[in-house]
């Protein structure tokens, strides 16, 4: 199949996102204007000013969560109960930072760390949604011990995917504890600067010398996020850019139109996209809106509509995944890629049924921005939401990775 990325129309005369936002004054104004549709952005230059928090969550994200929890309104409360009922969540839990991760081959032990993120990331929810200072104390303490021991990630290939799910994930946890006095905000800038972002930087640009199409979607997604977020969390406005630029134009398969091969419209006129990794398996493919979808998500708190970029083809391809998953018929064009060292091509003639219809946290984060941000009609993204709701996090998906690769917990941080 051709890889040319199709051409991208973007509307010059419309306001980017960033550029209402600057209009009408920062974070303010991002609060506002929350509710509304916004055109593709039109810049891709970092921020003049960043938000904070700005990442997964906004201030808004936090203060809504907040005041709903406290009154006791549904679906928040609910999205709270699987918070405070995760063993992740409980400010009891202990770190256990090492110097070394390693995900593939002889002695791994990333678990190690997946789950110490989580407990850090859903600690810092409940200090800042609960304002309960052992919370607070536990995520910093967390964070602070993994960022003054961990020195290397190693492994076989499979160490680019450890240093991109908890790169953005292990930053994402940091934004939310960066004003807190106990958390040592430093420390974690230097240690992302150092460990993580050079093994990101290296995936996207080398892809472990590999041919380009090798690697699937999720692996340039998470290394997409990680660059994404590390550039957020330390205001490094070249790190924004190159994680935003890949996103639109980026070699490999997780740039957009890599990741979206093909576009339809089925019976009911619903526009579809085909997922990069659909006739590998549903799994994957489900964990590939996360990805994705943690990607739009800091960008816009950032002031970039990644989200709607190429005329949303993002939301096609969920829409596509979404169906499929509930159970419907979806088109399948053959997908041929170059594998290996030598680009020696390989072919999937059918979509995958193998773990189909598999739960993961990443629908809340679409429906509510489609849906009730933009206003527009999500039928499937909508449906696979709400059949599963209220969505939880680290710890109740399973005990293997796979439970783990996204953080969760859409219901209380992003139902409107």
């Amino acid at each position: 199949m051709s890889r040319t990325s199709p051409h991208r129309h973007v509307q010059e005369s419309e306001l980017s996102r960033r550029g209402l936002l600057r209009t009408a004054g920062g974070l303010g104004a991002a609060l506002a204007l929350g509710g509304g549709a916004f055109a593709a952005t039109t810049a891709d230059a970092a921020p003049s000013t960043w938000t904070h928090p700005g990442m997964l969550h906004n201030a808004g994200d936090i203060n809504r969560a907040k005041v709903r929890v406290a009154a006791g309104t549904d679906p928040w409360l609910s999205g709270w109960n699987k918070l405070v009922a995760n063993s992740h969540s409980q400010s009891t839990w202990t770190n256990r930072a090492t110097a070394t991760v390693i995900r593939g081959g002889t002695g791994e032990n990333y678990g190690l760390l997946y789950n110490d993120i989580a407990a850090a990331y859903q600690n810092a929810l409940r200090w800042r949604v609960g304002g309960t200072e052992a919370n607070a104390v536990c995520a910093a303490g967390i964070l602070n011990a993994w960022s003054t021991t961990l020195t290397s990630i190693g492994g076989n290939a499979d160490r680019f995917l450890a240093a991109g799910l908890y790169g953005w994930q292990f930053a994402n946890a940091c934004e939310l504890m960066r004003d807190y006095d106990g958390f040592d905000l430093a420390a974690a800038q230097e240690m992302m600067a150092r460990v993580f972002y050079p093994m990101n930087n290296s995936f996207l640009t080398n892809h472990n010398d590999a041919c380009i199409t090798n690697y699937w979607a999720n692996w340039d997604l998470c290394n997409m996020a990680s660059v994404l977020a590390i550039g957020i969390l330390n205001e490094d406005g070249g790190k924004y850019d190159q994680a935003v630029t890949y996103f639109k134009s980026g070699a490999g398969n997780g740039s957009l139109a890599h990741a979206v091969p093909y576009l339809y419209t089925d019976s009911d006129g619903y526009a579809l996209g085909q997922w990069q990794e659909s006739g590998r398996d549903q799994g994957h493919t489900v964990m590939g809106m996360g990805q994705m979808g943690a990607i739009c998500e800091m960008a816009w708190n950032q002031g970039d509509d990644l989200y709607s970029y190429d005329s949303r083809r993002f939301m096609k391809g969920a829409q596509y995944v979404a169906k499929y998953n509930l159970g419907n018929d979806v088109p399948f064009t053959t997908y041929t890629w170059g594998t290996g060292q030598n680009c020696s091509q390989s072919s999937q003639t059918v979509i995958s049924s193998a773990s189909r219809g598999q739960i993961r946290p990443v629908w809340a984060m679409l429906h509510f921005h489609y849906n009730r941000r933009l206003s527009l009609d999500d039928k499937y993204i909508s449906a696979f939401y709400y059949a599963n709701a209220p969505e939880g996090g680290g710890g109740d998906y399973g005990s293997t990775s796979g439970g783990f690769d996204q953080l969760g917990f859409g219901t209380l941080m992003y139902a409107k």
